[in-house]
């Protein structure tokens, strides 16, 4: 798997494009570099990960798309899986997670007030 890395810092987005697999022994580049990004880059409010390259994606690179997912979520970022092949697609129906890798990050939460007395 390789991946490019377009970052907009006034969009504040940066979009990843994923050619070849996505599975075993292809994935910790990705992971690092998204870590990276968020961690170097500020207040990322968008990281669009584009499929239109991808060839092959296993159990593993479904994984790593989770842990991106828990990283975009914890910086407060939203994830989007654009140009999707249908072999991802499918993948990602036949799991569930194509609602829950999509859906915008859980704003954080305040803590709530008790009365006391």
């Amino acid at each position: 798997m390789t991946h490019t890395v377009t970052f907009d810092p006034t969009a504040r987005s940066a979009c990843f494009r994923i050619a070849g697999d996505l599975d075993y022994g292809h994935t910790d580049d990705l992971l690092t570099a998204v870590s990276d990004l968020l961690a170097d880059a500020g207040t990322v409010r968008d990281i669009h990960l584009d499929f239109a390259d991808l060839t092959f994606c296993d159990s593993v690179g479904l994984s790593a798309l989770l842990q991106v997912h828990r990283q975009t979520s914890s910086a407060g970022a939203r994830l989007h899986l654009d140009n999707r092949p249908a072999h991802l697609e499918r993948i990602l129906q036949l799991t569930g997670v194509l609602d829950h890798l999509t859906a915008d990050p859980a704003p954080a939460s305040e803590p709530e007030e008790t009365e006391i007395g």
